[in-house]
């Protein structure tokens, strides 16, 4: 199975549907499987007054979600958009609204975000579609994915139609923090598709994570890191995530397995880097060949030199000069020595 690549979009459409078809370009040029956005209701997601909200300011947050907002007909234009570019569209949902409109577009997925893997309630809700899930882990203990898995098999969403992401909610991440060997954690506990949602700034972790068994990873994106919102400044811009495909799908193409160990590449490497059996001086025809008639020399030659021990105490089937490669022709059989 080929790695599924969601390009991340999120929110950094801010709030302008031309944005968003700009970013559904880069989405689409990079070559990913998908672009996917957040579709966010703020009155849905966020609690009503003033609060502390970690190190911003709740109306600033709040403030920035409402730009965000678009209408239905604004949505089904973005959509309508990726689709023209030839890459799949789908979204991360937080409540009803933003679900009905999702499943509207026949999407091929639905994300839910790590911030509501205890959200039993909506995941019932999300999974009564029956729609493939690609479940978001952070912030969470094996107990907590495990309870979110055992909801959704209860509700039929298992198997291939359940993928796990693994994810660090740190923005950036760094490679050292990824504990990625959870991918095989999750694989082995649960026996659904893993993949991992990337937040590092380089593409290192999402190679390993390929190599580890991934068979999706979710990456964020931007038009350009100095546009003003929560996750421009972390995400890749468009030649970066071009070459992150890239590297995805050479990891995939490194993890193939191949007919023959050798291939053409290595096999011009090894006729030059290989060491052969030459005669180390002039020798008359007869002679009985010791260790020290034999170098063992660059490049490669018509007798390897792990066959050393087949040439040594045969005799010259006719004279030979120093640094002629032994041949087959130029040794008598065993039995005429």
């Amino acid at each position: 199975m080929s790695v599924h690549i969601i390009a991340e979009a999120g929110s950094n459409y801010n709030g302008s549907v031309e944005l968003a078809k700009q970013l559904n370009a880069v989405a689409a040029v990079a070559a990913a499987d998908s672009v996917k956005y957040q579709i966010i209701n703020t009155d849905e997601l966020y609690r009503q007054g003033d609060y502390a909200y970690g190190h911003y300011k709740i109306e600033d947050i709040r403030a920035i979600r409402r730009r965000d907002e678009m209408s239905d007909a604004q949505w089904a234009d973005i959509r309508a958009d990726a689709l023209a570019r030839g890459i799949a569209f789908s979204s991360s949902v937080f409540d009803t609204k933003g679900l009905d409109l999702l499943c509207s577009f026949d999407p091929p997925y639905i994300k839910t975000a790590s911030c509501d893997l205890n959200n039993l309630r909506f995941l019932r809700e999300i999974a009564a579609r029956g729609i493939t899930m690609v479940v978001s882990t952070g912030m969470s203990t094996l107990g907590d994915i495990e309870k979110a898995v055992s909801t959704l098999v209860k509700e039929g969403i298992e198997g291939e139609k359940l993928v796990l992401l693994h994810c660090v909610s740190a923005y950036p991440s760094a490679l050292e923090d990824t504990n990625l060997t959870f991918l095989q954690t999750l694989r082995s506990a649960f026996g659904t598709a893993v993949g991992f949602s990337d937040h590092t700034l380089g593409r290192e972790a999402a190679c390993i994570a390929v190599a580890l068994g991934a068979t999706w990873i979710e990456k964020h994106f931007t038009t350009d890191h100095s546009l003003d919102g929560l996750d421009h400044k972390h995400a890749m811009e468009p030649s970066a995530f071009a070459d992150y495909v890239k590297a995805i799908r050479a990891t995939e193409a490194a993890l193939q397995p191949k007919v023959t160990k050798i291939g053409p590449a290595e096999a011009y490497t090894r006729q030059r880097a290989r060491r052969g059996l030459y005669v180390a001086k002039d020798l008359p025809g007869g002679h009985k060949l010791t260790n020290e008639d034999i170098i063992i020399v660059r490049p490669e030659s018509p007798i390897s030199a792990d066959e050393i021990d087949l040439v040594v105490g045969r005799t010259l089937s006719g004279p030979a000069t120093a640094f002629e490669p032994l041949t087959l022709s130029l040794l008598n059989t065993p039995t005429d020595d």
